[in-house]
């Protein structure tokens, strides 16, 4: 079963894009972030394809650029690694909660 990353559960901690809202219209929704627990562990994949965001995120932080990493990887599209930083950003976002 595919399940694909969705704002429902994420509450207000989703992407702006994520959410419905002001945004919504102006940024597609995360629905290229896949998770499939038979899949490359359950960790986030690209259209359930075996290419998980943190390949993608890991390539472009060594430099790669995203013509060569489409070419490397032929079945990616530009929305792909786009969705795959954008997500990646989220996970790692941190909020400051005065006391």
């Amino acid at each position: 079963m595919v399940t694909h990353f969705s704002a429902a559960g994420a509450g207000d901690n989703a992407p702006d894009n994520a959410k419905s809202g002001k945004h919504a219209d102006v940024e597609p929704a995360l629905d290229r972030i896949t998770f499939e627990p038979g899949k490359m562990g359950g960790r986030a994949c690209i259209r359930g394809l075996r290419i998980t965001v943190g390949l993608i995120v890991s390539l472009v932080a060594q430099g790669a650029g995203w013509d060569e990493i489409l070419r490397d990887y032929p079945d990616l599209e530009p929305e792909d690694i786009r969705q795959a930083l954008t997500y990646a950003a989220w996970l790692a976002r941190e909020e400051i909660v005065s006391a």
